[in-house]
Parts: structure tokens; sequence; C-alpha cells
């Protein structure tokens, strides 16, 4: 019991007082000193690690089935019938696993809002290994491209739902760096894919192994994911609070059960909004507030903005075509070659691994759009200086210079290095921009942006080769690169450090560029007050001091 104006107040009356503060708080776009003391105890256990590691299987199938068919295109030869596969073909081929995916992630996560979230991983993974056994099997161009196609929808519900799941479940030091993981799951996909077939190159038949083995760890994520719990924001929104608390007490396995418990309160009240929202509107409703809302509209524009900048720099025209570029331009062995760019991207996703938490996601893009831009320039004028001799254009079979070749290849890696720092990661954390009861549309329609674009320049790189040449393509994706820079430094808020119910604050005046730079600074002050506040009560002998605060 405690005493305020004379009378005695029960701690039942208390934490509600407490949650009710916590709930104000959010509705004034202010820090609460409750939300900071329950987030208090954040290590990391093994079934955390385990979980996120599960679930990140779905950023390997991602990356494999995309990076796969780029050396599949250079060995499929007669195969599907035609003696040598025309550039529409090719195209065709790649962007229907674009618009596959453009399809599967415009309805993975309004889907994951009903179902939850790891169904929608499952039925993933069922898609992911009936794609991969159709393309193993199928003998003519249009079957491959309906397979390609089916695997298509199976990535874009993965490359929706994966960091989303992956997110509501860590820690918020550790969402960033999280979610990465899942990133660099996809570049190691990359990496596995153009490892088997450089192995498969020669092969007789070869590519039916390398596109069927995608298969194998659909399966094996299909089997983990019983194992798996839902996230506790979608158990709370059912109104399933013991399961709910059951997933926390995982989660936080080295928390005191009173700071669990805190933690499951505090959570309830951060999204009881939402859940009011969820439960007295409709999904059209809900649908037109991405629009008319303007939190959730500049949320949109970010997050749209961000995947759309991701695709139209230009760089998965490398995952897909690559091999097919460094075997024009004269490598021995072009798919060796695109190796060593999947390989530079699986390393440079392993620094924004390590800083994306501490840097925070803007300094991380404000820093590194330069190097892709200077890589793709870079890239241009080698072109434009190689190409000379035939006319700009690239004529398969001629002999051109191997040292300028070798620059187109150094210009490569460094735009690599720079988008995986930085691009290759920071859209990815867009389930943080929105609010539960909008997060699986708001997921949805930036994931689509994502794979519109994707198919956009999928689709239009070979022709665009053609009609404007090698040195024009990538000066003008190096042009699109400079505008998705300056959109970064006028739109994009830094969130690293708060949790997902405090990063919709940012957006309520404005992009929130100095709004989030000042919740950031407010949360670790009070972050410093609550640890100083631990080390008196320690010395003072009262450890427990804390938790009386909380709960």
């Amino acid at each position: 019991m405690s005493i305020v104006d004379g009378k005695p107040r029960s701690s039942l009356e208390k934490d509600t007082d407490d949650l009710r503060d916590l709930s104000r708080d959010i509705d004034t776009g202010e820090i609460s000193e409750l939300a900071v003391v329950a987030e208090g105890e954040e290590r990391t256990t093994w079934f955390v690690w385990m979980l996120v590691l599960c679930s990140t299987i779905s950023g390997l199938l991602f990356g494999y089935d995309t990076g796969v068919i780029s050396g599949a295109l250079v060995t499929i030869g007669s195969d599907l019938g035609p003696a040598q596969l025309s550039n529409g073909q090719k195209e065709l081929i790649t962007s229907s696993t674009t618009l596959g995916a453009l399809l599967g992630g415009l309805v993975a996560g309004i889907m994951s809002d009903w179902t939850g979230r790891r169904l929608v991983l499952g039925i993933a993974d069922v898609i992911f290994i009936g794609g991969a056994v159709g393309q193993a099997v199928c003998h003519t161009v249009w079957s491959m491209i309906g397979a390609r196609f089916l695997i298509g929808i199976g990535v874009g519900l993965a490359a929706c739902i994966a960091p989303l799941y992956i997110q509501e479940l860590s820690p918020t030091r550790l969402r960033g760096r999280m979610v990465v993981l899942n990133v660099v799951m996809i570049t190691l996909g990359q990496v596995i894919a153009y490892g088997i077939g450089a192995g498969f190159e020669n092969a007789t038949g070869g590519w039916r192994w390398m596109v069927g083995l995608g298969a194998v760890p659909a399966g094996i994520q299909c089997l983990l994911l019983y194992f798996l719990p839902e996230s506790p924001r979608i158990l709370i929104r059912r109104g399933d609070m013991v399961s709910a608390r059951t997933v926390m007490s995982r989660i936080y396995a080295l928390a005191q059960p009173e700071e669990v418990e805190l933690k499951v309160k505090v959570l309830h009240a951060a999204v009881q909004k939402s859940i009011e929202i969820t439960n007295t509107t409709t999904f059209v409703q809900r649908f037109k507030s991405m629009l008319f809302d303007h939190i959730n509209r500049r949320a949109l524009i970010v997050a749209c903005g961000m995947q759309a900048f991701q695709q139209l720099c230009g760089f998965n025209t490398l995952m897909y075509y690559s091999a097919t570029l460094f075997k024009e331009i004269g490598f021995d062995q072009p798919t060796a070659v695109g190796l060593i760019i999947s390989g530079t991207n699986f390393v440079f996703t392993l620094v924004a691994l390590k800083w994306i938490d501490r840097i925070g996601r803007r300094k991380i893009m404000v820093w590194s759009a330069p190097g892709m831009i200077f890589g793709l320039t870079l890239a241009s004028i080698s072109f434009h200086y190689l190409t000379r001799k035939t006319g700009g254009n690239l004529i398969d079979g001629t002999q051109y210079s191997t040292a300028w070749s070798a620059i187109v290849l150094v210009s490569m890696i460094v735009f690599v290095a720079s988008y995986a720092t930085g691009l290759g990661n920071v859209p990815w954390q867009q389930g943080e921009l929105f609010g539960l009861e909008v997060r699986g549309i708001g997921t949805s329609l930036s994931t689509a942006t994502n794979w519109a674009g994707n198919l956009l320049i999928g689709s239009t790189y070979l022709s665009l080769m053609a009609k404007i040449t090698p040195a024009g393509a990538f000066g003008f994706y190096a042009g699109l690169c400079l505008l998705g820079w300056i959109f970064v430094l006028a739109c994009f808020p830094e969130t690293a450090g708060l949790s997902l119910e405090e990063v919709r604050m940012v957006f309520r005046n404005g992009f929130g560029i100095r709004e989030s730079k000042r919740l950031v600074k407010v949360k670790k002050e009070m972050k410093e007050r609550e640890k100083a506040k631990e080390r008196n009560d320690q010395d003072r002998g009262d450890p427990g001091t804390t938790l009386k605060r909380g709960v």
C-alpha cells in the first residue's frame, strides 16, 4: 500500500495509474519512464538466438532463390527447347519471380494480421518446395516461368514476414541487429547459390540441381516452425494474455517473474490503442488511414521510399545478370566472378550487423549512399572506355581490355560493399515504422513497392543496356542513387533505441528527423538515470527498489 493525499492506495490502483500514465505519454509523443524501466532486463538468451536463426532460414531461401537464377541462365543452354535463350526469355524468367514476389508481398502482412506471423512463414515454405521441384523437372520456357512465378510468391511472403516476425520478438536494443541477421542469411543464400552454380557450371543438366536444392532448407524450416512461438503482440491483440506471458518469459528467461510481468503489462498498455482501433474499425478503414492519417502516411512514405531506393539503385541486376555481364566483358569463369560480388555483399552485411544498433539506421544510410554513387559512376566511366571499339555496346565474344574489365569489377565491389553496409539492410527495418493496427498493411505495401521496383529494373535491364549502352545504364542508376540519398537526408528519421511502440511518435510532426534525435536522447538519459538509481539502491542494500517503482 502507498499513501497519496492522506489516502491509502492499493498496488493494483498504482499499477493502473502507472499504465494510464504510459498511455498518456505515448499519446502526447513523450518517452514513458515506466516503459524504460520495463525494458531493463534485456540480456539475450539461447532461445532468442535459436528463434531468430530458425526464422532467418526464410532469408536464406529468399537469397538462394533470387541468386541461383544468375548461374542457371548461363548453363540452361537448349534444355528448355530453344537452342539459346533470348534476352526476352531471360527477362521473363527473372521477372516472373519478381511479379510473384510483388503479389506475395502485397498480401503477406495483411494476411499475417489475421492468421499470425508464423503460419504465413509455413505457407511460404510449402510454396518454396513446390516451386523448387517444379523448376527442377520443367522442360519448356513457359513451365520454367510458371515455376519461377510460384517461387516468387514464396519469396514475397518470406521477405515481408520474416523481418516483421523477428522485430516483434526481439529486445529493443538488438532489434536492428536481429533483422540484419535475416539480411545476412539472404546474402549467405546468394553466396551459396553462386557457389553451387560454379560447382555445377560444367555438369550436364547441372542447373536442375541448382534450382532443386532450394527445397531442402524450406523443408527444414517447415519442421522447425512447429516449435516456434507466435508473436506476443499478436497474442495480446487476440486477448491471449496467458500465451503472451509464456512467450515473454521464454524470451526474457534471465528476468525475474516480476520483471516479465511488468514487460507484459507495459506492452499491453502500449498496444491497447492499436487493439481498440483494430476492434472498432474495418480493414478498409484501416487501409484508408494509411493515406489519410498523417502519422501513418508519413511512415508509409518513408517505408515505401526506402524500399524503392533499394531497388531502383540497380543492385538486383547484379544478382540476376552478373554472370551474363561478366561473361560479356571477357571473364572466363563468369559465375566464379559473380561469387566475388555475392561474397562482398555477405561480408559487408556483417559490418552492418555489428553497427546498425550502435551507429543507428540514419547515419549508416547517410554515410554509405555516397559510396554507391561513386561505385556506379566509376562503372559508367569504365564501360564507356571499355566499349569504345564496339560503339558503346557489349558484344559477346569480343576481346575487351582486361584493365578496364578489372576496373568494372572493382567499381562493382565498391558499389556492393556500400549497398550491403546500408541500403541492403535498413529498408527491411520497415515494420518498426508502423503502429500495430496497421503494421501488416504497411509492411505489405512497402514490400510490394520493393518488388514493383525490382520488377521494373529486372525486366528492363537488358533492354536498357541495349538502348542507352552500359555506360548510360549505370550512369542512370547513379543518378537514381543520388535522388535516393537526398530522400534519406530529407525524410528518414532515426529509430535505433526506440521500442516499436515509441517509433510511431516520431511522425507526429513532419518526418521527425530532429524529433527522433530528441526522443533517442531523452530515452538514453532516462536509462542512465535508472542505472544510477539501481547502483544507489544496491549501495544501500535495497536491490528490489527498481521493481517496486515499476510494479
